[in-house]
C-alpha cells in the first residue's frame, strides 16, 4: 500500500447541516480533502488517509445510525493498520452534541487514532419534532469554524506533523 495521504472527511446528514459542515471543512482543507459519504465509505477510504474527520448529526444523544454503520463495516478491516493517525470530529447537534462525539471517541480509541482538534459542535437548537426534521441552515460563523478546522488539519498533514 502507498503511503497514506490527504484528509478523508467522512460525513452523514439527514437535514443538511452535517453536509454543509463537511463541505466547509473540505473547502478549508483544499486539495488534500477527500469528502466521502458515510454510506459509501469503505476500509480503503480510511487506509488511504493520513487524517480523518468524522462529521455527523447527533441523534437521540448518539451519532447517526449511518455513521455507526460505517464504523461497523470498516472497523476490523483497518484494525491494527492505522494507529497514530490524526482525527477530529464535527457534530451537528440539536442541543448538546457531546454524546455523538464521545461515542466516536470510544470507537476510534480501538484504532488508536490521535485527536488533533477539540470537538467541533454546532448547536442548531432544534428541539421540537418539526424543527428536528426540518432542513437546516448552518450559521456563517459556524461554517467558518468548520472551514478553519479543515484548513488547520490539512496544514498539519501537509507539513507532516500528522
Amino acid at each position: 500500500m502507498a503511503e497514506p495521504g490527504g484528509l478523508a472527511i467522512i460525513w452523514h446528514s439527514r437535514t443538511g447541516a452535517s453536509e454543509a459542515m463537511a463541505r466547509a471543512i473540505a473547502e478549508g482543507a483544499g486539495e488534500l480533502a477527500r469528502i466521502v459519504r458515510a454510506q459509501d465509505a469503505n476500509a480503503d477510504a480510511i487506509l488511504c488517509a493520513a487524517g480523518l474527520i468524522f462529521v455527523c448529526p447527533e441523534n437521540l444523544g448518539t451519532m447517526s445510525g449511518i455513521m455507526k454503520d460505517m464504523f461497523d463495516r470498516t472497523y476490523y478491516a483497518v484494525l491494527g493498520k492505522i494507529e497514530g493517525r490524526a482525527y477530529a470530529t464535527a457534530i451537528a447537534a440539536g442541543s448538546a452534541g457531546q454524546g455523538a462525539g464521545s461515542q466516536i471517541d470510544r470507537i476510534v480509541a480501538g484504532w488508536r487514532l490521535h485527536r488533533v482538534a477539540d470537538p467541533l459542535i454546532v448547536n442548531l437548537n432544534a428541539q421540537s419534532p418539526e424543527s428536528i426534521r426540518a432542513w437546516k441552515t448552518v450559521a456563517v460563523e459556524d461554517l467558518v469554524r468548520c472551514h478553519d478546522l479543515g484548513k488547520a488539519f490539512a496544514e498539519g498533514v501537509r507539513i507532516g506533523i500528522y
